[in-house]
């Protein structure tokens, strides 16, 4: 049973199932995710005030947690034998993991629902907008070396844990089913839409006929590479921590960086709705591109270099038909604060979409510069 805010009784109680030292003093809902509900928790160790993150797992969305939890588990167990490996930058986190007192990295709470706790990642934040290139730079770099040190992962494929979650094409067929069916009489209301999503029909299935044909390999992916998804150190300035890993799973690489970029380059919010303040801009791409270039480039093919700048405007087209049909379907997937909201996200990645095809060549001519 799904249930949105725990009191502080039942959050207590939740936390006393993990390997947490100390008393329990606070919990505050912490960030403003889509999916999953967050709350900073505080506890008294001998006098010091330490935190902690606890989060809700959406069973709605992720149907299989103990797979999720499987994933993240090894990743950052990984990640964090990478960093320890590298002794001149330990200034780099991974999300460390608590366990329960079975030795799981995950608790169930009366009702069946999914919670995991991480160490709070202190003096670092993440900015759903971006403020400068520098910034941009540091959380391509940070999503490129993430990547990168996914490479050799020992052991079995990892679990899908939401089958087709970047197959833009059954995305688009989604779609085609949303609005024949209809079912909230919504379709009137976004037929625009609709027709520029069919229109660019033909170009959804590019980088999976690449992978097929062997010129994309798979990969271990984020595959939810928002900006706000680095942590970006306060005094340094540098992305030190990917978070939200939920999402990581096999998948294509340039899906990360077409996400990156998605959300990366727009002055604007997602949901933003005046579009006049929507569109890439360039700098920050160049600031993007270069910094994922610097940490991942030796692991990417030829073809991957070249589509880099598609993948953008690709998962751009991806996230806003995902928004589109959710709004259709009558907003079942996504977090909503009114019955509009969902279209207005559809309208404003849709716009990004466009900027980014009128600076397509520009993009291709960067690339080929490196």
């Amino acid at each position: 049973m799904e249930r949105i805010g725990r009191s502080q009784k039942e959050i207590k109680e939740i936390c006393s199932k993990f390997l947490i030292y100390g008393d329990f003093m606070v919990a505050i809902p912490y960030g403003n995710g889509n999916i999953n509900d967050t709350y900073q928790v505080t506890y008294d160790q001998g006098g010091a005030r330490l935190h902690y993150a606890l989060q809700h797992i959406n069973g709605r969305v992720f149907k299989n947690p103990v797979h999720v939890m499987n994933n993240v588990d090894r990743v950052t167990q990984h990640l964090l034998n990478k960093i320890r490996s590298r002794h001149s930058e330990t200034r780099f986190r991974t999300l460390r993991l608590l366990r329960s007192f079975t030795d799981k990295p995950y608790v169930q709470d009366d009702d069946g629902n999914f919670w995991r706790s991480y160490i709070f990642v202190e003096n670092a934040r993440s900015y759903d907008v971006l403020q400068n290139e520098t910034q941009a730079y540091n959380v391509a770099r940070a999503f490129g070396l993430f990547q990168n040190d996914l490479v050799d992962l020992p052991g079995e494929r990892l679990h899908e844990t939401i089958p087709d979650f970047h197959h833009t094409p059954k995305r688009l067929e989604a779609l085609e089913q949303a609005v024949n069916a209809d079912a909230y009489g919504r379709a009137k209301n976004a037929r625009r839409e609709i027709d520029f999503a069919l229109k660019r029909k033909d170009e959804t299935g590019t980088l999976l006929k690449l992978h097929a044909a062997g010129d994309i390999p798979e990969r271990i992916t984020h595959n939810d590479t928002k900006a706000n998804n680095i942590l970006i150190d306060d005094l340094s300035g540098e992305g030190i921590c990917v978070i939200d890993l939920d999402t990581v799973m096999p998948g294509l690489g340039l899906y990360d960086f077409g996400d990156m970029v998605r959300s990366g380059t727009n002055p604007a919010e997602e949901d933003d709705v005046d579009l006049r303040r929507v569109y890439m801009d360039f700098s920050m791409f160049e600031a993007m591109l270069r910094g994922f270039w610097s940490s991942s480039s030796e692991c990417l093919t030829k073809a991957e270099k070249e589509y880099l700048p598609f993948s953008a405007k690709l998962i751009t087209l991806e996230i806003g038909i995902r928004f589109l049909t959710d709004y259709l379907n009558g907003d079942v997937y996504f977090k909503t604060k009114r019955p509009t909201h969902n279209i207005e996200r559809c309208r404003n990645q849709f716009k990004l979409v466009e900027s980014m095809e009128q600076q397509m060549d520009r993009m291709m001519a960067l690339l080929n510069q490196l």
